[in-house]
């Protein structure tokens, strides 16, 4: 009976030149494809929210009007720790005495980190002289608070979608809007967001594609200086007619453009026949739909954001109140699913989105460190951490702090690791 070969120290069989060779052929072009389609995350700063403002609402003073209203009704509704406490239902006084403080000193000194400048639904149809007025408009006012610092970390507006009725006015739209910036503003700013709605088949956002690059040539900018989020708001864009999933096709379609993928609640929810009394960001549609978008967008770099409610903190102080326990519960939420951001629609939702998104980062803050600490030190503690949770943490870490809900001081002091350490671990 033959014995088997031995192997041992003497390495008497082993693989041949020309088996790895084969393999380095076979899988060159997938490390290209991987390298290529998961960059993972940019490393830039994502916001906590997206405010959206119809663009003839649109002024110099709407980040500052906002910030004003926002603490007006905190200092009504919630002026107290105690008082928010109560308001939102939670019991840790003294995570709320933090939290509290943070929240108002975030409305003084930035009540918007991403706001969106509305020609779609928000706006509507117009006259076309009208609209054409409001894009030049527009694009000067980014381009002036931009200049003064007054504008948030990010701007930029939300056009009409690719579909035949509307498409040549979403086009001109965009067109005046960045020629203005480039040609009176003298640029377009870092921060310059795009957003693109109501996607339903993946050939609408190579239409983009191909008027951003055309419009790049034209004015001398870098190839691929322009990006653009897309909005998941049809059931097309999470299911196509051939039975495939679209969202990974969209994205493919960017060419390296898409910067995010925004849910569309209420857009979304009707197309799936849900009556308007349970369209929700916690419906289950909307769950299939997020989860969709998420496992799409795994690895891409691009960012995800959640919708909005439509329940608007207005009335006596108990409804004051219970539109924010809503809120402030949405919004927890969609953090413990990985959605980091989303919409808010009026000023008096950014108590609730700030309380929100700094209990969910300082609650968690010192488990984080200590896991973060042992794993730098290697010395395990209770948890034995992967490489891939040390990301997660250092990332959860890092979002905490580009948000203000915690301070470089207190992490460095737990962990002993600096910014640029954090950035590493999290892989960016």
């Amino acid at each position: 009976m033959p014995q088997p070969a031995q192997v041992g120290a003497d390495r008497s069989v082993s693989f041949s030149d020309a088996a790895r060779a084969a393999v380095e052929a076979l899988l060159t072009p997938v490390d290209a494809e991987l390298t290529r389609r998961y960059p993972g995350e940019s490393g830039s700063r994502q916001p906590v929210h997206t405010v959206y403002v119809p663009a003839d609402a649109f002024g110099a003073d709407t980040v500052r009007e906002w910030g004003a209203q926002a603490l007006a009704v905190l200092d009504e509704h919630a002026g107290t720790p105690g008082r928010l406490a109560e308001a939102l239902g939670i019991a840790d006084d003294a995570l709320l005495a933090d939290v509290h403080a943070r929240v108002r000193a975030k409305l003084e000194r930035e009540p918007i980190e991403d706001l969106r400048i509305d020609f779609e639904d928000g706006y509507g149809p117009r006259p076309d002289a009208e609209e054409d007025a409001e894009a030049v408009r527009a694009a000067r006012l980014v381009a002036a608070a931009v200049a003064d610092g007054s504008a948030p970390p990010y701007i930029g507006i939300r056009i009409k979608c690719m579909e035949a009725a509307v498409r040549a006015r979403g086009i001109r739209t965009l067109e005046l809007f960045l020629g203005t910036l480039v040609a009176d503003g003298g640029g377009l700013p870092d921060g310059l967001v795009l957003t693109l709605p109501k996607v339903t088949y993946a050939a609408q956002v190579t239409a983009l594609v191909r008027l951003l690059e055309d419009f790049e040539r034209r004015a001398g900018l870098p190839a691929g200086r322009i990006g653009f989020e897309i909005q998941i708001e049809t059931t097309q864009a999470i299911l196509g007619p051939d039975g495939r999933a679209t969202v990974a096709l969209m994205i493919e379609a960017a060419g390296g453009r898409a910067t995010g993928l925004h849910y569309g609640t209420f857009d979304y929810s009707a197309a799936c026949g849900v009556s308007a009394a349970h369209q929700s960001m916690d419906h289950p549609a909307a769950d299939h739909a997020k989860a969709v978008m998420q496992v799409a967008a795994a690895g891409t770099g691009v960012r995800l954001s959640d919708g909005s409610t439509n329940v608007v903190p207005a009335g006596t102080a108990e409804q004051v109140h219970a539109a924010w326990r809503l809120h402030h519960g949405l919004v927890r939420r969609s953090l413990a699913r990985a959605y980091y951001q989303g919409w808010d629609m009026h000023p008096a939702h950014l108590p609730t989105r700030y309380a929100a998104v700094y209990a969910f980062y300082r609650e968690g803050l010192e488990a984080a460190c200590a896991r973060l600490a042992a794993y730098v030190a290697k010395a395990g503690g209770d948890v034995m951490d992967e490489p891939a949770t040390a990301r997660a943490l250092s990332g959860y870490v890092l979002r905490g702090l580009d948000c203000g809900a915690v301070d470089l001081a207190e992490v460095t002091g737990r962990t002993g690791l600096d910014r640029a350490r954090l950035d590493a671990l999290a892989g960016r």
